[in-house]
């Protein structure tokens, strides 16, 4: 898995969910038809970003929860031929429950 990644500051590492490969109404999505996923589950976090007080602030999300992220955020990698996202807390916009 990921583990020979370590996200620093306030970067979040995550790996998104699967695209929707079949529509509502039934129809089935090729491949290339299919849009990129704004939600994943987060991997790992962070030490949190460093304040001008020298303290370190504590993360909103936690390694396990499900996220929805903005539509250009992060910076895809492939680690060990799995494709994950290294985003800024700041572009993640909601935890679903």
């Amino acid at each position: 898995m990921a583990a020979s990644v370590r996200p620093l500051g306030d970067k979040i590492l995550l790996k998104r969910t699967e695209a929707e490969s079949v529509t509502k109404s039934g129809i089935v999505l090729p491949e290339t038809a299919k849009e990129k996923p704004k939600r994943g589950k987060v991997l790992a976090v962070g030490d949190g970003k460093l304040l001008d007080n020298g303290q370190r602030a504590g993360f909103q999300v936690k390694k396990g929860d499900e996220v929805i992220f903005a539509s250009y955020a992060g910076t895809e990698i492939k680690v060990d031929g799995e494709e994950l996202l290294i985003l800024s807390e700041e572009e993640v916009l909601a935890v679903v429950n």
